[in-house]
């Protein structure tokens, strides 16, 4: 039989049992609770930090420019480029040579020449020149060029450049050479076969000034600069281009482009397209990445209660002129500030206010929102002046509460 002693060791060491379970299914409620709470709001505070946040709309853009096109219907030879896709152009400039119908046949006997007169002047006796030893340096320097280019377009120019140096070269040698030499005669030759290609070739001049370029698409037409009061969606359903596609280059036609400006009309129905005027400011971007400033050139009205807005643009201009149609982001406005959650704002007497939590003591802060999107608000401080508008009392405008960069806030006040 158990002793007295026995028994109450034992009683207390039960007692010592009940309580650590009680603790422990204390903590294992406890812990379960922090855990449902973090999944049904995983934080219930906000630390106010400088930010950004916008108002923005994609939509597919179609790009109107001032565009001339140049040509001769009547010539279907093809063309020799003299002005490259993107290079300025002079009014009254020639851009391209149509080719001459022995065009082939005159190339491959100047080339044939090129080549007799190069050997030819190999094996000339050296004629002190000083013109020579200059022309014989800028060719071995553009010849070392050639090999540092990787653009086609700067590697035509120079080949072109090299192949005149080369000719001067000759010209100076036949001059020096006795009347009748076989360096002469070859570049007789030659200037004859050239003088017959060039007087054979039809050169196609630039009417304006501006930027050449070869990207037709057979929508300069429609969409023209002068046409843009008169746009619609039944027209811009016209445009049979996909968005984002690249226009093909032109062996027949070519045309000078307005490179100062151009214009971007899309089609909208938001909210936020109805409060907007002709002459407001945004920005646009496009191409995933360039954002340019742009001013609201017209807003036309159509059937279905959407409108065609055009944006003019100056900046980027140049980027556009392989694309007729592009998706762009209208980001009518931005600002920067104070950047809180909406959830964070408490809305009382038609007043703004969040509830700042520092160390456990919360207090009431009166805010004043500047702008709001759908996520987020940036909020300020008022004035002086404005509080005594809002109706505060003097002595006390110096005692009001102002929101504080990296102030605790709390989310969903009202809860």
């Amino acid at each position: 039989m158990k002793s007295k002693k026995q028994r109450k060791k034992k009683r207390i060491n039960l007692i010592k049992f009940s309580i650590v379970v009680i603790v422990g299914i204390a903590l294992l409620l406890y812990v379960a609770f922090t855990i449902y709470s973090l999944i049904r709001q995983p934080t219930n505070t906000f630390i106010v930090e400088t930010g950004s946040i916008s108002s923005e709309e994609d939509a597919d853009g179609y790009i109107i420019r001032e565009e001339t096109i140049i040509q001769d219907k009547n010539n279907t030879n093809g063309f020799e480029k003299i002005k490259n896709e993107g290079e300025k152009v002079a009014k009254n400039s020639p851009v391209f040579r149509y080719y001459s119908q022995n065009e082939s046949s005159l190339v491959q006997k100047i080339s044939d020449l090129d080549v007799q007169i190069q050997k030819a002047l190999e094996s000339e006796p050296a004629v002190f020149s000083g013109d020579i030893a200059s022309l014989e340096k800028e060719i071995k320097s553009k010849l070392d060029e050639v090999y540092r280019l990787n653009d086609i377009g700067q590697l035509n120019i120079l080949k072109n450049n090299i192949n005149a140096d080369i000719l001067n070269k000759a010209q100076i040698a036949g001059d020096l050479s006795p009347a009748g030499s076989y360096i002469k005669k070859l570049i007789d030759q030659r200037n004859s076969y050239e003088n017959e290609l060039n007087s054979n070739s039809e050169y196609i001049d630039a009417p304006v000034e501006g930027m050449v370029s070869y990207k037709i698409d057979g929508y300069e037409s429609l969409l023209d600069v002068k046409n843009i009061s008169k746009l619609d969606e039944n027209t811009l359903s016209e445009v049979n281009i996909k968005t984002g596609q690249l226009i093909g280059s032109s062996d027949q036609e070519a045309k000078i482009v307005n490179n100062f400006y151009c214009y971007i009309a899309v089609v909208l129905n938001s909210k936020q397209a109805q409060n907007v005027n002709v002459g407001d400011k945004v920005t646009i971007q496009f191409l995933k990445s360039s954002e340019v400033p742009a001013t609201i050139y017209e807003i036309l009205d159509q059937q279905d209660g959407s409108k065609i807005f055009v944006f003019k643009i100056t900046k980027g201009v140049e980027d556009l002129v392989s694309y007729r149609k592009v998706s762009v982001s209208i980001i009518w406005w931005s600002l920067t500030g104070l950047k809180v959650p909406n959830s964070a704002i408490l809305k009382e007497n038609g007043l703004n206010y969040v509830i700042r939590n520092m160390t456990g003591y919360q207090d009431k802060v009166l805010v004043k929102v500047l702008k709001q999107n759908d996520n987020y608000t940036i909020v300020d401080n008022y004035s002086s002046d404005e509080l005594k508008t809002l109706g505060e009392k003097a002595p006390d405008i110096g005692n009001t509460k102002k929101i504080n960069l990296y102030d605790e806030i709390l989310l969903n006040p009202r809860e």
